[in-house]
């Protein structure tokens, strides 16, 4: 009789355990099958904040630089040290030395309250064009450049050289550039839209946002022109 009750025991406890891998695996094909139509269904919608990590696989930082890491940020004379739009209450945004990927493509800093400046591109008061470029936004937080497209024509930036010396720049032109044709318009965002000028290009991401591709489908351009001192 034991033999049986036994025999009973084994059988029960087998089917509780296959029952419960049953609905663990119903309930992980549903997670799966969710997960699969909520991108589906924000493919090309627009995205709050920006992107999740640089290409160096570091993770963006979020908080603003305090005051006084601003006031030591030093440079050498002739680079560009500090950015201020005062429009988009840009005040003082650390410039940082930037160069290109490994896919080719312009380097952002990792702290999303700073800006790139080009290496190969322009010096201020040297007559070429500056590119500097910046972030949309972190995965929480807006970053320096959210506000872009709201620079319009007449509209001051205004670099400070690592001596101490301002440029203002006047804005000319912002345009919204698909990403497919971004890398074509990079070649005129590095000249000056009025010949001659001295200028600067700020460029951010911008638009829908594409979950499979894991960033924006646009770029924005903004490019503006020196200020006769």
């Amino acid at each position: 009789m034991s033999l049986k009750i036994k025999g009973w025991r084994k059988i029960i406890k087998w089917t509780v355990w296959g029952a419960l891998g049953l609905l663990l695996l119903v309930f992980f094909v549903k997670v799966a099958t969710y997960e699969a139509n909520y991108y589906s269904e924000k493919e090309g919608s627009e995205r709050a904040v920006a992107e999740t990590v640089v290409d160096t696989g570091e993770e963006l930082i979020e908080e603003e630089p305090g005051e006084q890491e601003v006031r030591e940020y030093v440079v050498a004379a002739d680079r560009p040290r500090y950015l201020r739009i005062s429009k988009l209450n840009i005040n003082n945004a650390r410039v940082l030395p930037m160069g290109v990927n490994a896919k080719g493509e312009l380097d952002t800093p990792v702290n999303i309250f700073d800006v790139g400046w080009y290496e190969s591109s322009g010096k201020p008061g040297q007559g070429g064009t500056l590119v500097i470029d910046g972030h949309n936004g972190g995965p929480h937080v807006h970053g320096v450049f959210k506000n872009l497209p709201n620079l319009a024509e007449g509209d001051i930036i205004t670099v400070e050289r690592g001596d101490g010396v301002v440029y203002n720049y006047s804005v000319v032109e912002n345009v919204s550039v698909l990403l497919d044709d971004a890398d074509a318009y990079m070649g005129t965002a590095a000249k000056s839209p009025q010949l001659g000028k001295e200028s600067v290009t700020l460029i951010s991401c911008t638009g829908e946002w594409s979950q499979k591709q894991q960033t924006y489908l646009s770029r924005q351009f903004v490019r503006a022109v020196l200020v006769e001192q």
